[in-house]
């Protein structure tokens, strides 16, 4: 497995096409990387179940101050070592060109914008400009509000930079009244993006959008049915210990 540690990422470590050939790709892990315990014991439990790629928060926004916000920069090395010994490649949040500048130091293999700085524009040009020469797959979640133009615009800011091993994550919207989803799917949307943009790879995040474990298996039925190739499951192996999520 290739390093992206290397200065010259022009070429990338892994491709979108090569990962998801074996459809459905399944990303896991926990929301948050709490520990190196944790990461080690849920990446060895979830590579015995065939997952290929490892994903854990190493920095996390919450809506409030004094929630956890992640381990920080410690925990890339965690990640290093869940792809030592497990085999698995790895992927993290940025939200920053300092994020980007980290994880890519740390080896980390894919990296995914979050809903909330998909939001901002400016945010998201600053992270492309950091990516300029550095072809690692980067994946998009849709912005908290259901504005298919703010998602695909974040998916082309990308593209302006040089970056082409693009993918969309759908973790449904945000509603103001609560009803059985977490998330409200809103299903027309990713629908709509994947007809503007007939190339792009489609990921369903089911754990944000049902935000309880009874409703991961249906969502991802749904989600597949739809044709969406890859699924990114929230996984923790003590679920009732966990910080965050």
């Amino acid at each position: 497995m290739k390093n992206n540690t290397s200065a010259d990422m022009s070429n990338p470590a892994i491709t979108i096409k090569e990962l998801v050939k074996d459809k459905p790709l399944v990303l896991a892990g926990p929301c948050s990387a709490e520990s190196r315990d944790q990461l080690l014991s849920t990446a060895k439990e979830l590579a015995s179940f065939g997952v290929k790629i490892f994903r854990a928060g190493i920095w996390k926004p919450r809506t409030k101050p004094g929630g956890f916000e992640g381990v920080g920069k410690e925990g890339l090395k965690w990640l290093a070592e869940v792809k030592e010994v497990t085999g698995m490649y790895t992927a993290t949040e940025v939200a920053n060109s300092k994020h980007v500048k980290e994880a890519i130091k740390g080896g980390v293999d894919i990296l995914w914008i979050g809903a909330r700085t998909t939001g901002n524009p400016f945010a998201v040009q600053e992270i492309a400009d950091s990516l300029k020469g550095i072809n690692i797959p980067v994946f998009v979640k849709n912005p908290l509000n259901a504005d298919p133009d703010l998602w695909i615009g974040a998916i082309e800011r990308l593209q302006n930079c040089g970056i082409t091993e693009i993918a969309a994550i759908h973790r449904g919207f945000s509603a103001y009244e609560k009803g059985l989803f977490r998330n409200q799917p809103q299903w027309h949307i990713p629908i709509e993006i994947k007809r503007r943009v007939p190339s792009l790879v489609m990921i369903c995040d089911p754990s944000h959008i049902g935000g309880r474990p009874d409703l991961i298996y249906p969502l991802s039925q749904q989600a597949l049915d739809l044709g969406f190739v890859c699924l990114m499951i929230e996984s923790h192996y003590l679920p009732s210990s966990e910080l965050c999520d």
